[in-house]
């Protein structure tokens, strides 16, 4: 009997391999493969800025960015204005939405270490390692070709 459940699970278990797993969402189920991963997105950022509120710029403004840019804006009421002036508008959407993200505060001040090692390993990046024998500083002068007055001497073919 017991040897008949586990033949009848080993088979259930091998179907199973064949099917690819679903999980539900608050959405929808979503199909995935047998590892879990979904086979088409599942959100996109498009879905997410639509419902933000579209920002409108004015003839002015779009004008005084391309000056800023040095760049020459091209004739209002065409089909590339309408067209710049969309994306420009949709670029603004997506930095406005960005803005609304409340970040925690971490009371860290620097920029955070992003180097994938453990803390207190790996190479000390602030002191640099002395062997014997580097030649450091003004010492590297005397492999100069050319030096003058403790400087590099570059001769170039063009005078001042």
């Amino acid at each position: 009997m017991l040897l008949h459940s586990v033949r009848q699970a080993r088979r259930v278990w091998r179907r199973s391999l064949n099917v690819p797993l679903q999980y539900s969402t608050s959405r929808a189920t979503v199909k995935t493969d047998k590892y879990g991963i979904p086979l088409t997105p599942t959100w996109s950022v498009q879905e997410l800025l639509s419902s933000y509120p579209a920002p409108s710029i004015s003839p002015a403004t779009f004008k005084r960015l391309h000056e800023l840019s040095a760049l020459l804006p091209p004739e209002e009421g065409t089909p590339e204005y309408v067209k710049l002036k969309h994306e420009l508008e949709e670029l603004i959407k997506l930095v406005e939405a960005t803005k609304l993200i409340k970040v925690e505060e971490t009371g860290n001040v620097g920029i955070p270490d992003g180097r994938v090692i453990a803390e207190g390993s790996g190479i000390p990046l602030d002191r640099t390692p002395r062997e014997e024998g580097d030649v450091r500083g003004r010492d590297l002068l005397s492999y100069a070709s050319r030096s003058a007055n403790g400087m590099y001497v570059v001769e170039t073919d063009r005078s001042r």
